[in-house]
């Protein structure tokens, strides 16, 4: 496509800066007002599909509405013959995952990135957008190092919901807890992508990891990451208590907005404390002290209900990983999966052991939520990796792991690059 194509008579395209699962971004040059720029386009094989149309250009209208230093600006959406496409600011830096490709950073650094990006949050929760898929390939630099975040492919308004009950849509090492069992989203999930950020910044890895999408979701669920001091006895223990506050497991514990987490990192010292969480016991009666009698069934039922337990698994599974493609494996991020089922808790439960009941005396409220339903696409898709489609950094277009602002500017979660690269 690249070279000698011209996108609605304005949009030249040149080479690709990024290519993600839905979507490639093109080093581009806008023949009416004479300036780079980054256009993402959606494949032929997605743009068929109404419900991945409905998302990508949803990712246009959402994106546009925002009009903010640290945001990637989107300036033109359409289609031509088919083709939808997206042209956002062209940026010649580089990504946070490029950075990190090279160790934990310096703790003002790793400050300055987080407070950057905070802003770049408060203005899209005070316009009723959830980001939803916050990580390291969707935060890119422009030439003066000012944090830019891009990706808004999986973003969600406060007066619609494209997610249905269940879905689990996201980067899957950045969910929280909550969104990995099927919560609904809300703020405090995007803050606690943040503290993920912020952990992996400053200790060089993230807090959980896992050899498959499943151990991984059951140790952000289930497991205790190590102390920042581990790695770090340099750090400042105010910085810790921000970032381990915004890691909490449960939301109501984590800041209630951006600009009080924002505000925590400025001033350490004055965080205002969590919320009390207030624990109802449960009745000892209530509680079974063994598993119900079973009926005896015949050898095969056994066999049958195992064997059709492990299909609906493997399904679940082979959904989320192609919703969730690797950091290393593509560029960018503006990739948006198709919507997946949240990973039964009964497996987080114990894994890898068979499924168990789980019984819990200590409910926990819901997040609290800025999200209402929307009839669009589910908004979210659960992925590893990936950046958004704008800005790269090192290889090709930030792409490490989904599509997104890749490259030099409009690329995605990946890799390096050479800017704008992902995809959506």
């Amino acid at each position: 496509m690249p070279g000698s194509v011209v996108l609605a008579g304005r949009y030249e395209l040149r080479e690709v800066l990024g290519r993600g699962g839905m979507a490639d971004v093109y080093d581009g040059w806008d023949q009416r007002l004479a300036r780079a720029v980054a256009v993402k386009v959606l494949r032929p094989e997605m743009a068929s599909e109404p419900q991945t149309r409905r998302r990508f250009e949803s990712e246009a209208r959402l994106a546009a509405t925002l009009n903010h230093p640290n945001v990637v600006a989107v300036h033109d959406s359409g289609d031509d013959h088919g083709a939808p496409y997206i042209v956002m600011e062209r940026l010649p830096g580089r990504t946070l995952l490029d950075d990190l490709l090279a160790g934990p950073l310096p703790a003002p650094r790793a400050r300055t990135i987080l407070t950057q990006t905070l802003d770049a949050l408060g203005a899209a929760h005070a316009a009723g957008i959830l980001h939803r898929d916050i990580k390291p390939g969707n935060i890119l630099f422009d030439a003066d190092g000012t944090v830019k975040v891009t990706d808004f492919g999986i973003a969600k308004r406060a007066d619609t919901d494209h997610t249905t009950a269940g879905e689990v849509l996201g980067t899957v090492a950045y969910l929280s807890p909550d969104r990995i069992t099927g919560k609904p989203a809300s703020v405090t999930d995007d803050l606690y992508a943040v503290g993920v950020v912020g952990y992996e910044a400053l200790a060089g890895h993230r807090p959980y990891t896992g050899d498959t999408i499943l151990s991984l979701a059951h140790a952000i669920v289930h497991g205790h990451h190590e102390p920042l001091t581990a790695g770090r006895p340099d750090l400042d223990p105010t910085l810790i208590a921000v970032i381990e506050r915004a890691l909490s497991r449960d939301p109501q514990q984590r800041f209630a907005t951006a600009a009080q987490m924002r505000n925590a990192l400025a001033n350490p010292r004055r965080m205002p404390p969590p919320p009390t969480r207030v624990v109802t016991s449960i009745p000892a009666a209530a509680v079974p002290l063994g598993p119900p009698a079973q009926p005896r069934r015949s050898p095969g039922a056994g066999v049958i209900i195992g064997a059709v337990a492990a299909v609906l698994v493997t399904i679940a599974l082979l959904a989320l990983a192609v919703a969730s493609q690797d950091e290393g494996s593509t560029i960018g991020s503006t990739s948006v999966p198709p919507p997946t089922a949240p990973i039964p808790s009964s497996y987080l439960a114990r894994a890898p052991a068979p499924p168990a009941t789980m019984i819990s005396s200590e409910p926990i409220a819901p997040a609290p939520e800025i999200v209402a339903p929307d009839d669009t696409a589910p908004g979210a898709g659960v992925d590893t990796g990936g950046g958004n489609g704008n800005q790269g950094g090192g290889n090709q277009g930030n792409g490490r792991g989904g599509p997104g602002n890749g490259g030099n500017g409009n690329g995605g979660n990946g890799g390096g690059g050479r800017g704008n690269g992902g995809g959506n």
